[in-house]
């Protein structure tokens, strides 16, 4: 009797292992077209409006390419193309988004000032918030739906794709002490640095990045701002401009965005939308850090070769500051679109700042003391 029952469970055991593993094979082959379906093959390509050459901006858009890549088993794929390969930098990139040329690119949207004054706030403006803050307006602020509101009347879908913090004020050819020294200064600076400038006596000039050292050699400018110490140290400046200022109030914390064809990014599927979201995020927090991490090596280096630096004196800050808040209450006058971000901001920035000089502000100066007096 027990040789039959243990017979009897042995052919159970196996008929239902075997319908078993025909269930599992049947599973495996559900499975798969599904995962195909969540996994389609997308191949863009993101025209970037910076240099091969500048490996922390640039390279951006090449962090973007690769986490997708990875994490699709190279079924989403975004090639990435220098500025001038397929676009020209600047607000051709942006443009080219728009009429679905391209279905991407690594831009900063004050490039876009001449069109509208509204692409530059989620970008940078002069004296709106550090990098750390205008993140957190980004992200819990309500920034980015805010901006997409506007850029959608472009065909554009935007999300923050790094960030410099904040930059130096540029490459002079001779010291910048008062107001009067800056007029008729012809300085490389544009968008609303430059409409601000304009007011103090600047003449702004709009010149590409590769035609700044020779324009600066030349003599044919005064001076020129670009990003901070590791990108300006590649590009050479110091060698014909030696005075190098801070701070750039007009790039506290600028932010680079990923411009995708809205209509291109609503055909995505939901998991990749999401999964392109997610690593916009990542590679817009590794700029910063990449930035953070490289600048202190780089001012050093700097200084060692002669640049002398040099504060912007309280008087042309001042006198920036009163500037800027005149071209905003002309702009908020005239582009509803532009007031309402800025509104934004401001309501932010003026709780931020009020925040941030409390225990970030002495914390950092404490430390700073500490450096000073060589205890670090």
């Amino acid at each position: 009797m027990h040789q039959q029952e243990d017979c009897m469970d042995r052919r159970s055991f196996l008929t239902k292992a075997s319908i078993g593993g025909v269930g599992a094979a049947g599973a495996a082959m559900l499975a798969s077209p599904m995962i195909a379906q969540t996994s389609p093959k997308v191949t863009w390509r993101m025209t970037s409006s910076f240099p091969k050459s500048l490996d922390t901006i640039y390279g951006g858009a090449e962090v973007l390419s690769k986490m997708l890549s990875e994490a699709t088993d190279g079924n989403f794929q975004i090639q990435v193309f220098a500025a001038g390969e397929l676009v020209p930098g600047g607000a051709p990139a942006a443009d080219a988004v728009s009429a679905g040329t391209v279905e991407a690119c690594h831009t900063v949207g004050y490039y876009n000032f001449g069109q509208d004054p509204t692409f530059a706030l989620a970008a940078a403006v002069p004296f709106s918030l550090s990098a750390r803050g205008i993140n957190a307006w980004h992200y819990h602020g309500g920034g980015i739906d805010l901006y997409n509101e506007f850029l959608a009347t472009k065909n554009i879908f935007a999300l923050p794709g790094g960030n410099t913090g904040v930059q130096m004020g540029g490459w002079f050819r001779k010291e910048i002490n008062t107001l009067a020294d800056l007029q008729g200064l012809k300085f490389r600076v544009g968008g609303f640095a430059g409409k601000v400038l304009t007011k103090l006596g600047v003449v702004p000039q709009q010149i590409p990045g590769g035609d700044i050292y020779p324009a600066l050699e030349k003599g044919t400018i005064d001076a020129a701002e670009w990003v901070g110490p590791y990108d300006d140290e590649k590009l050479g400046f110091y060698k014909v401009a030696p005075f190098y200022y801070y701070p750039g109030w007009w790039e506290g914390g600028p932010t680079v965005h990923f411009f995708f064809n809205k209509a291109q990014y609503e055909s995505l599927t939901p998991t990749y939308q999401s999964l392109l979201r997610t690593a916009c995020r990542a590679a817009d927090a590794d700029m910063l850090q990449k930035y953070d991490y490289k600048n202190p090596t780089a001012i050093k280096s700097l200084v060692g070769q002669g640049v002398q630096l040099r504060p912007f004196s309280p008087e042309i800050l001042q006198a920036s500051f009163t500037a800027a808040n005149e071209v905003y209450a002309e702009m908020e006058a005239t582009n509803a679109p532009f007031k309402k971000i800025w509104e934004s901001i401001k309501g932010f920035r003026n709780d931020y700042y009020q925040w941030t000089q409390v225990a970030e502000y002495n914390y950092d100066t404490f430390m700073m003391i500490q450096q000073r007096d060589g205890k670090l």
